[in-house]
Protein backbone atom coordinates (compact mmCIF):
# COMPACT_ATOMS: atom_id res chain seq x y z
CA UNK A 1 0.00 0.00 0.00
CA UNK A 2 1.65 3.68 -1.04
CA UNK A 3 1.47 6.52 1.35
CA UNK A 4 0.88 9.77 0.41
CA UNK A 5 3.50 12.56 1.05
CA UNK A 6 3.17 13.71 4.39
CA UNK A 7 2.01 17.54 4.45
CA UNK A 8 5.25 19.14 5.11
CA UNK A 9 6.75 17.59 2.24
CA UNK A 10 4.24 18.84 -0.18
CA UNK A 11 3.92 22.39 1.32
CA UNK A 12 7.89 22.20 1.05
CA UNK A 13 7.26 21.47 -2.59
CA UNK A 14 5.05 24.34 -3.25
CA UNK A 15 7.47 26.84 -1.74
CA UNK A 16 10.23 25.40 -4.01
CA UNK A 17 8.61 25.77 -7.19
CA UNK A 18 6.22 28.75 -6.47
CA UNK A 19 8.68 31.25 -7.63
CA UNK A 20 9.15 29.34 -10.89
CA UNK A 21 5.79 29.40 -11.56
CA UNK A 22 5.73 33.31 -11.00
CA UNK A 23 8.40 34.05 -13.59
CA UNK A 24 7.19 32.10 -16.26
CA UNK A 25 3.44 33.82 -15.71
CA UNK A 26 5.42 37.43 -15.73
CA UNK A 27 7.39 36.37 -18.91
CA UNK A 28 3.66 34.95 -20.96
CA UNK A 29 1.97 37.55 -19.81
CA UNK A 30 2.50 39.97 -21.92
CA UNK A 31 2.38 37.65 -24.79
CA UNK A 32 -0.95 36.63 -24.02
CA UNK A 33 -1.91 39.75 -23.75
CA UNK A 34 -0.81 41.27 -26.80
CA UNK A 35 -2.42 38.58 -28.71
CA UNK A 36 -5.59 38.80 -26.84
CA UNK A 37 -4.96 42.85 -27.94
CA UNK A 38 -4.51 41.64 -31.15
CA UNK A 39 -7.18 39.65 -31.58
CA UNK A 40 -9.65 42.99 -30.44
CA UNK A 41 -7.71 45.05 -33.22
CA UNK A 42 -8.15 42.83 -35.65
CA UNK A 43 -11.71 42.58 -35.10
CA UNK A 44 -12.39 46.15 -34.78
CA UNK A 45 -10.54 46.33 -38.05
CA UNK A 46 -12.67 43.88 -39.91
CA UNK A 47 -16.18 45.34 -38.37
CA UNK A 48 -14.56 49.19 -39.96
CA UNK A 49 -13.97 46.98 -43.43
CA UNK A 50 -17.07 45.64 -43.47
CA UNK A 51 -18.47 48.98 -43.19
CA UNK A 52 -16.66 50.52 -45.55
CA UNK A 53 -17.92 48.00 -48.15
CA UNK A 54 -21.48 48.29 -47.26
CA UNK A 55 -20.98 52.46 -47.53
CA UNK A 56 -19.46 51.47 -50.84
CA UNK A 57 -21.54 49.24 -52.34
CA UNK A 58 -24.40 51.76 -51.72
CA UNK A 59 -22.72 54.41 -52.89
CA UNK A 60 -21.97 52.84 -56.55
CA UNK A 61 -25.24 51.36 -56.52
CA UNK A 62 -26.74 55.19 -56.40
CA UNK A 63 -24.42 56.45 -58.68
CA UNK A 64 -24.08 54.08 -61.79
CA UNK A 65 -27.44 55.37 -62.77
CA UNK A 66 -26.08 59.36 -63.48
CA UNK A 67 -24.71 59.93 -66.99
CA UNK A 68 -21.30 61.57 -65.89
CA UNK A 69 -18.23 60.74 -64.64
CA UNK A 70 -18.45 63.86 -62.14
CA UNK A 71 -22.37 63.25 -61.05
CA UNK A 72 -21.42 59.56 -60.30
CA UNK A 73 -17.99 60.33 -57.76
CA UNK A 74 -20.29 63.37 -56.08
CA UNK A 75 -23.12 60.65 -55.29
CA UNK A 76 -20.13 57.98 -54.18
CA UNK A 77 -18.65 60.74 -52.24
CA UNK A 78 -21.84 61.89 -50.34
CA UNK A 79 -22.64 58.50 -49.65
CA UNK A 80 -19.03 57.59 -47.58
CA UNK A 81 -19.82 61.47 -46.39
CA UNK A 82 -22.37 60.24 -44.80
CA UNK A 83 -20.89 57.37 -43.03
CA UNK A 84 -17.49 58.27 -41.86
CA UNK A 85 -17.26 62.59 -41.81
CA UNK A 86 -18.33 63.90 -38.74
CA UNK A 87 -21.13 61.23 -38.08
CA UNK A 88 -20.26 59.33 -34.37
CA UNK A 89 -21.37 55.59 -34.53
CA UNK A 90 -20.33 52.97 -32.06
CA UNK A 91 -18.27 49.78 -32.84
CA UNK A 92 -19.85 46.21 -31.82
CA UNK A 93 -18.36 46.44 -28.19
CA UNK A 94 -20.24 49.89 -27.83
CA UNK A 95 -17.38 52.12 -27.68
CA UNK A 96 -17.75 55.17 -29.79
CA UNK A 97 -15.46 55.46 -33.06
CA UNK A 98 -13.92 58.82 -33.60
CA UNK A 99 -15.15 60.76 -36.58
CA UNK A 100 -12.29 61.25 -39.54
CA UNK A 101 -11.90 63.67 -42.80
CA UNK A 102 -11.30 61.93 -45.80
CA UNK A 103 -9.03 63.14 -48.59
CA UNK A 104 -10.82 61.54 -51.68
CA UNK A 105 -8.06 62.27 -54.09
CA UNK A 106 -6.30 59.46 -52.61
CA UNK A 107 -8.30 57.43 -50.97
CA UNK A 108 -11.38 56.86 -53.42
CA UNK A 109 -11.10 55.85 -56.72
CA UNK A 110 -14.24 56.01 -59.16
CA UNK A 111 -13.96 54.61 -62.59
CA UNK A 112 -16.43 54.17 -65.50
CA UNK A 113 -15.69 50.89 -67.73
CA UNK A 114 -16.44 50.49 -71.13
CA UNK A 115 -19.27 48.81 -70.44
CA UNK A 116 -21.00 51.96 -68.43
CA UNK A 117 -20.92 50.16 -65.17
CA UNK A 118 -18.82 51.67 -62.16
CA UNK A 119 -16.08 50.50 -60.33
CA UNK A 120 -14.97 52.22 -57.06
CA UNK A 121 -11.79 51.82 -54.40
CA UNK A 122 -11.84 52.51 -50.85
CA UNK A 123 -8.98 52.90 -48.75
CA UNK A 124 -8.49 54.43 -45.20
CA UNK A 125 -6.43 53.97 -42.05
CA UNK A 126 -7.78 51.98 -38.92
CA UNK A 127 -5.74 53.32 -35.82
CA UNK A 128 -4.75 50.24 -33.53
CA UNK A 129 -5.11 50.64 -29.84
CA UNK A 130 -3.63 47.21 -28.22
CA UNK A 131 -1.12 46.52 -31.39
CA UNK A 132 0.31 49.84 -31.07
CA UNK A 133 3.02 48.92 -28.64
CA UNK A 134 4.58 46.40 -30.47
CA UNK A 135 4.64 49.15 -33.53
CA UNK A 136 1.82 48.59 -35.50
CA UNK A 137 -0.15 51.95 -35.21
CA UNK A 138 -2.39 51.18 -38.15
CA UNK A 139 -3.80 48.72 -40.21
CA UNK A 140 -4.44 49.94 -43.70
CA UNK A 141 -8.24 48.93 -45.30
CA UNK A 142 -9.44 48.65 -48.74
CA UNK A 143 -12.62 47.46 -50.03
CA UNK A 144 -13.73 47.49 -54.16
CA UNK A 145 -17.23 47.54 -55.75
CA UNK A 146 -18.38 47.41 -59.07
CA UNK A 147 -22.53 48.04 -60.00
CA UNK A 148 -24.06 48.02 -63.48
CA UNK A 149 -27.14 50.09 -64.32
CA UNK A 150 -30.63 46.97 -65.50
CA UNK A 151 -32.09 48.51 -68.55
CA UNK A 152 -36.01 47.35 -68.93
CA UNK A 153 -35.78 48.58 -72.75
CA UNK A 154 -33.36 47.82 -75.61
CA UNK A 155 -30.68 50.58 -77.26
CA UNK A 156 -31.65 49.61 -80.78
CA UNK A 157 -35.62 49.25 -81.84
CA UNK A 158 -36.27 48.57 -85.42
CA UNK A 159 -40.01 48.91 -85.71
CA UNK A 160 -40.33 47.90 -89.90
CA UNK A 161 -41.71 44.53 -91.07
CA UNK A 162 -41.59 45.32 -94.95
CA UNK A 163 -38.76 42.48 -95.21
CA UNK A 164 -34.75 42.95 -94.84
CA UNK A 165 -35.83 45.30 -92.07
CA UNK A 166 -31.99 45.10 -90.85
CA UNK A 167 -29.07 44.04 -92.98
CA UNK A 168 -25.77 43.31 -91.43
CA UNK A 169 -22.55 43.58 -93.87
CA UNK A 170 -19.51 42.34 -93.76
CA UNK A 171 -17.04 44.90 -91.65
CA UNK A 172 -20.10 45.94 -89.42
CA UNK A 173 -18.80 45.11 -85.24
CA UNK A 174 -21.51 45.87 -82.51
CA UNK A 175 -21.02 45.37 -79.18
CA UNK A 176 -21.93 45.86 -76.05
CA UNK A 177 -22.25 43.31 -73.15
CA UNK A 178 -25.69 45.42 -71.27
CA UNK A 179 -27.44 46.50 -74.69
CA UNK A 180 -30.02 44.68 -76.16
CA UNK A 181 -31.59 45.26 -79.64
CA UNK A 182 -35.13 44.60 -80.77
CA UNK A 183 -36.53 43.46 -84.11
CA UNK A 184 -40.30 44.13 -85.05
CA UNK A 185 -40.27 42.71 -88.27
CA UNK A 186 -42.47 39.50 -88.65
CA UNK A 187 -41.44 39.35 -92.19
CA UNK A 188 -39.00 36.56 -94.28
CA UNK A 189 -36.53 37.36 -94.10
CA UNK A 190 -36.93 39.72 -91.19
CA UNK A 191 -32.96 40.05 -91.11
CA UNK A 192 -29.99 39.04 -93.28
CA UNK A 193 -26.33 39.08 -91.54
CA UNK A 194 -23.41 38.58 -93.93
CA UNK A 195 -20.06 36.87 -93.08
CA UNK A 196 -17.29 38.71 -91.23
CA UNK A 197 -19.73 40.57 -89.07
CA UNK A 198 -20.26 40.76 -85.22
CA UNK A 199 -22.93 41.51 -83.38
CA UNK A 200 -22.06 41.03 -79.98
CA UNK A 201 -25.55 42.14 -77.66
CA UNK A 202 -26.93 41.42 -74.58
CA UNK A 203 -29.95 40.38 -76.20
CA UNK A 204 -30.98 40.37 -80.24
CA UNK A 205 -35.05 39.75 -80.13
CA UNK A 206 -36.57 39.08 -83.38
CA UNK A 207 -40.12 38.84 -83.26
CA UNK A 208 -40.30 36.89 -86.29
CA UNK A 209 -38.80 33.24 -86.94
CA UNK A 210 -37.48 33.86 -90.59
CA UNK A 211 -33.59 35.08 -91.76
CA UNK A 212 -30.64 34.71 -93.12
CA UNK A 213 -27.61 34.49 -91.62
CA UNK A 214 -24.73 33.98 -94.44
CA UNK A 215 -21.95 33.49 -91.93
CA UNK A 216 -20.39 36.13 -88.82
CA UNK A 217 -21.13 35.92 -85.12
CA UNK A 218 -24.00 36.40 -83.73
CA UNK A 219 -24.32 36.64 -79.93
CA UNK A 220 -27.83 35.91 -78.00
CA UNK A 221 -30.29 35.67 -80.46
CA UNK A 222 -33.64 35.13 -79.56
CA UNK A 223 -36.31 34.25 -82.52
CA UNK A 224 -40.00 34.34 -81.65
CA UNK A 225 -39.33 36.85 -79.17
CA UNK A 226 -41.50 39.47 -77.78
CA UNK A 227 -39.91 42.23 -79.09
CA UNK A 228 -40.71 45.71 -77.63
CA UNK A 229 -43.04 48.26 -79.45
CA UNK A 230 -42.27 52.26 -80.29
CA UNK A 231 -41.29 53.14 -76.73
CA UNK A 232 -41.66 57.23 -77.43
CA UNK A 233 -44.99 57.45 -79.03
CA UNK A 234 -46.37 60.49 -78.51
CA UNK A 235 -43.65 61.37 -75.91
CA UNK A 236 -42.74 64.39 -77.12
CA UNK A 237 -43.36 68.12 -77.28
CA UNK A 238 -43.58 68.69 -81.25
CA UNK A 239 -42.19 72.44 -81.60
CA UNK A 240 -43.91 74.66 -84.21
CA UNK A 241 -41.50 75.49 -86.63
CA UNK A 242 -40.77 79.31 -87.60
CA UNK A 243 -41.32 80.49 -90.96
CA UNK A 244 -38.12 82.39 -90.65
CA UNK A 245 -34.75 81.27 -90.77
CA UNK A 246 -31.68 81.80 -88.69
CA UNK A 247 -29.33 79.91 -90.71
CA UNK A 248 -29.68 79.21 -94.80
CA UNK A 249 -27.46 78.33 -97.32
CA UNK A 250 -23.47 77.79 -97.45
CA UNK A 251 -20.98 79.12 -94.79
CA UNK A 252 -16.93 79.08 -96.12
CA UNK A 253 -15.52 79.59 -92.51
CA UNK A 254 -13.21 77.11 -90.88
CA UNK A 255 -14.79 78.15 -87.87
CA UNK A 256 -18.81 78.39 -87.37
CA UNK A 257 -20.87 78.99 -84.40
CA UNK A 258 -24.74 78.08 -84.61
CA UNK A 259 -27.27 79.44 -81.90
CA UNK A 260 -30.57 77.30 -81.63
CA UNK A 261 -33.43 78.06 -84.40
CA UNK A 262 -34.31 76.97 -87.52
CA UNK A 263 -31.70 76.17 -90.06
CA UNK A 264 -32.28 75.92 -93.38
CA UNK A 265 -31.02 74.04 -96.32
CA UNK A 266 -28.02 74.88 -95.31
CA UNK A 267 -23.97 73.45 -95.84
CA UNK A 268 -20.57 74.16 -95.10
CA UNK A 269 -17.53 74.40 -97.65
CA UNK A 270 -14.10 73.01 -96.52
CA UNK A 271 -13.90 70.86 -93.80
CA UNK A 272 -14.59 73.33 -90.63
CA UNK A 273 -15.30 73.17 -86.53
CA UNK A 274 -19.32 73.52 -86.07
CA UNK A 275 -20.32 74.24 -82.96
CA UNK A 276 -23.60 74.04 -82.28
CA UNK A 277 -24.57 75.77 -78.80
CA UNK A 278 -26.78 74.37 -76.76
CA UNK A 279 -30.90 74.16 -76.81
CA UNK A 280 -33.08 73.41 -80.20
CA UNK A 281 -31.69 73.24 -83.37
CA UNK A 282 -34.43 72.61 -86.27
CA UNK A 283 -32.75 71.07 -89.11
CA UNK A 284 -35.25 72.63 -92.01
CA UNK A 285 -34.58 70.95 -95.23
CA UNK A 286 -30.64 69.36 -95.82
CA UNK A 287 -27.78 70.51 -93.69
CA UNK A 288 -24.73 69.29 -95.86
CA UNK A 289 -21.54 68.80 -93.68
CA UNK A 290 -18.40 67.93 -95.82
CA UNK A 291 -15.66 65.12 -95.30
CA UNK A 292 -13.13 66.10 -93.08
CA UNK A 293 -15.24 68.48 -90.79
CA UNK A 294 -15.79 68.61 -86.99
CA UNK A 295 -19.15 68.93 -85.46
CA UNK A 296 -19.42 69.54 -81.50
CA UNK A 297 -22.91 69.91 -80.17
CA UNK A 298 -23.38 69.48 -76.35
CA UNK A 299 -26.46 70.03 -74.87
CA UNK A 300 -28.44 70.20 -78.06
CA UNK A 301 -31.38 68.50 -79.31
CA UNK A 302 -31.91 67.88 -83.54
CA UNK A 303 -35.17 68.36 -85.18
CA UNK A 304 -36.96 67.28 -88.34
CA UNK A 305 -39.72 68.72 -89.36
CA UNK A 306 -40.50 66.44 -92.48
CA UNK A 307 -39.06 63.11 -93.70
CA UNK A 308 -37.07 65.19 -96.52
CA UNK A 309 -35.18 67.17 -93.49
CA UNK A 310 -31.50 65.53 -92.36
CA UNK A 311 -28.28 66.48 -91.29
CA UNK A 312 -26.22 64.45 -94.18
CA UNK A 313 -22.32 63.61 -93.58
CA UNK A 314 -19.92 63.52 -96.41
CA UNK A 315 -17.55 60.76 -95.65
CA UNK A 316 -15.16 61.16 -93.15
CA UNK A 317 -16.55 63.25 -89.91
CA UNK A 318 -16.36 63.78 -86.65
CA UNK A 319 -19.14 64.09 -84.93
CA UNK A 320 -19.58 64.54 -80.88
CA UNK A 321 -22.80 64.94 -79.59
CA UNK A 322 -25.10 64.88 -76.33
CA UNK A 323 -28.30 65.84 -75.42
CA UNK A 324 -29.74 68.54 -72.60
CA UNK A 325 -29.54 67.20 -69.09
CA UNK A 326 -32.82 69.46 -68.30
CA UNK A 327 -35.54 71.13 -69.63
CA UNK A 328 -38.43 70.64 -72.46
CA UNK A 329 -35.76 67.97 -74.02
CA UNK A 330 -34.19 66.67 -71.35
CA UNK A 331 -32.12 63.59 -72.65
CA UNK A 332 -33.32 64.02 -76.12
CA UNK A 333 -30.74 64.10 -79.07
CA UNK A 334 -32.44 63.62 -81.92
CA UNK A 335 -36.03 63.44 -83.09
CA UNK A 336 -38.66 64.37 -85.85
CA UNK A 337 -42.03 64.70 -86.72
CA UNK A 338 -44.47 61.84 -85.86
CA UNK A 339 -48.07 63.60 -86.09
CA UNK A 340 -48.46 64.04 -89.63
CA UNK A 341 -49.81 60.69 -91.01
CA UNK A 342 -48.61 61.46 -94.49
CA UNK A 343 -45.06 62.28 -93.19
CA UNK A 344 -45.55 58.71 -91.11
CA UNK A 345 -46.31 57.08 -94.84
CA UNK A 346 -42.42 58.23 -96.18
CA UNK A 347 -39.97 56.39 -95.15
CA UNK A 348 -36.83 57.87 -96.01
CA UNK A 349 -32.68 56.87 -95.60
CA UNK A 350 -30.98 58.44 -92.76
CA UNK A 351 -26.83 58.13 -93.03
CA UNK A 352 -24.47 58.28 -89.64
CA UNK A 353 -21.21 58.77 -91.46
CA UNK A 354 -18.81 59.61 -88.46
CA UNK A 355 -16.57 57.71 -90.06
CA UNK A 356 -13.70 59.77 -87.81
CA UNK A 357 -14.86 59.18 -85.17
CA UNK A 358 -18.48 59.46 -83.80
CA UNK A 359 -20.04 59.92 -79.81
CA UNK A 360 -23.67 60.25 -79.28
CA UNK A 361 -25.39 60.39 -76.06
CA UNK A 362 -29.26 60.50 -75.91
CA UNK A 363 -32.58 59.17 -76.93
CA UNK A 364 -32.58 59.12 -81.17
CA UNK A 365 -35.63 59.03 -82.18
CA UNK A 366 -36.46 58.36 -85.91
CA UNK A 367 -39.07 55.72 -86.40
CA UNK A 368 -39.72 57.24 -90.15
CA UNK A 369 -35.95 56.74 -91.34
CA UNK A 370 -34.10 53.98 -92.93
CA UNK A 371 -30.76 54.09 -91.02
CA UNK A 372 -27.55 53.59 -92.37
CA UNK A 373 -24.75 53.25 -90.04
CA UNK A 374 -21.55 53.54 -91.45
CA UNK A 375 -19.84 55.35 -88.19
CA UNK A 376 -16.44 54.23 -86.16
CA UNK A 377 -17.00 54.98 -82.18
CA UNK A 378 -14.18 56.65 -80.63
CA UNK A 379 -16.06 56.07 -76.96
CA UNK A 380 -18.67 54.03 -76.27
CA UNK A 381 -21.79 55.34 -77.10
CA UNK A 382 -25.02 56.12 -74.65
CA UNK A 383 -28.14 55.74 -76.68
CA UNK A 384 -31.25 54.48 -77.20
CA UNK A 385 -32.86 54.51 -80.55
CA UNK A 386 -35.37 53.47 -82.29
CA UNK A 387 -35.34 53.43 -86.58
CA UNK A 388 -38.01 51.98 -89.24
CA UNK A 389 -35.06 49.88 -90.74
CA UNK A 390 -31.21 49.50 -89.62
CA UNK A 391 -28.31 48.99 -92.30
CA UNK A 392 -25.07 48.56 -90.65
CA UNK A 393 -21.81 48.23 -92.99
CA UNK A 394 -18.30 48.60 -92.11
CA UNK A 395 -18.39 50.50 -88.23
CA UNK A 396 -16.90 49.84 -85.44
CA UNK A 397 -20.02 50.44 -82.92
CA UNK A 398 -20.18 49.86 -79.21
CA UNK A 399 -22.60 51.08 -77.07
CA UNK A 400 -23.83 50.96 -74.22
CA UNK A 401 -28.10 51.96 -72.54
CA UNK A 402 -28.50 55.39 -72.09
CA UNK A 403 -29.63 56.37 -68.64
CA UNK A 404 -32.60 58.22 -69.65
CA UNK A 405 -33.98 56.27 -72.37
CA UNK A 406 -36.49 53.54 -71.62
CA UNK A 407 -36.25 53.22 -68.01
CA UNK A 408 -34.58 51.27 -65.19
CA UNK A 409 -35.25 48.13 -63.94
CA UNK A 410 -32.22 49.09 -61.35
CA UNK A 411 -28.85 48.45 -60.38
CA UNK A 412 -27.47 45.44 -59.29
CA UNK A 413 -23.65 44.59 -57.83
CA UNK A 414 -21.24 42.83 -60.05
CA UNK A 415 -18.19 42.95 -57.84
Amino acid sequence: MKHLPAFGAVRAFLVNTGGNIALVAALTMPVILTSAGAAIDYSMASYERQFMQSSLDAGVLAAVVEDDDISRRSVVEKYIDANFVGESRLAPDGQPIDPETIDYSTQLAVNTNSDNSLTATFTRSYKTTFMSVIGVRALNLTVRSSAAALQSGPCITVLGSSGQDVLVNSGANVTSSECKMHVRSTANPAFIMNSGSTISLAEFCVKGTNYIKNGGTLSNLKTGCDAQSDPYVNAFVEPTVSSTCTTSGYFNSNTVTLEPGVHCDTGFNGSPTITFKPGLHIIKGRMIINSGATVNATGVTFYFPDVNSEIRANGGLTFTASAPTNGTYKGVLMFEKTSNAANNANKTQYIFNGSNGEHLEGIIYLPNRNVTYNSTTNATEKISMVVNQMLINSANWKISPYGGSSGSEGTRLTE
